[in-house]
């Protein structure tokens, strides 16, 4: 009975260890949502990344943004379409953990900032970051990381989702900084390559 054991758990970690690491796919489609409200205004969206994995740890690739956002400030409602494109390369450490790094350039013609409109149309974003990276399924991947905007532009989109606030002794905002959170599910296309 011990030996039956044993051998069912050898197979069992051979199957489960060794087979599923041979081979990886050779790209795979990045889906990203986005959503948020209050009663000052809201957004909604997303983005699709394109991933080629280089080697089983590095992803490179285009991205696409579409993204509509409205503003009820001051009593003055509008609402705006933002969009662009731009570029990212992942790395995975052990298909648990990635750093990573993003680059676009949207049309957004609102100052986040002072709430109005912007004369500089385009927004650069410069994201450097890092979180982890899980395999949910054979065909699913959950990439959930933090990301610090160098860039930080006036008219950035993700302004609104900066978390962290820096306050003074009286307990007002004196700072806030361009970190956010972003959750992309990974599905990959074609067939594994060894």
């Amino acid at each position: 009975m011990k030996r039956l054991a044993l051998i069912l758990i050898s197979l069992g970690i051979n199957y489960f260890g060794i087979s599923q690491q041979k081979g990886y796919y050779k790209s795979e489609i990045g889906v990203e949502l986005y959503g948020g409200i209050s009663n000052l205004g809201g957004a909604f969206g997303g983005e699709i990344k394109y991933a080629y994995l280089v080697d089983k740890n590095l992803a490179i690739g285009p991205s696409l943004r579409l993204q509509r956002t409205w503003t009820n400030n001051f009593g003055i409602n509008q609402g705006f379409n933002i969009y662009g494109g731009g570029a990212f390369a992942h790395y995975r450490f052990q298909e648990k953990l990635f750093l990573g790094a993003e680059i676009q350039l949207l049309r957004s013609p609102f100052n986040f900032v002072n709430f109005q409109q912007n004369p500089k149309k385009w927004a650069p974003i410069a994201l450097i970051g890092g979180g982890v990276n899980l395999k949910l399924h054979e065909r699913a991947r959950l990439s959930a990381g933090i990301f610090y905007d160098i860039a930080n532009a006036d008219n950035s989109p993700f302004r609104s989702s900066y978390n962290f606030k820096i306050k003074n002794e009286f307990g007002q905002i004196v700072r806030i900084l361009p970190i956010i959170y972003r959750v992309t599910f990974f599905f990959p296309l074609g067939e594994k390559v060894n």
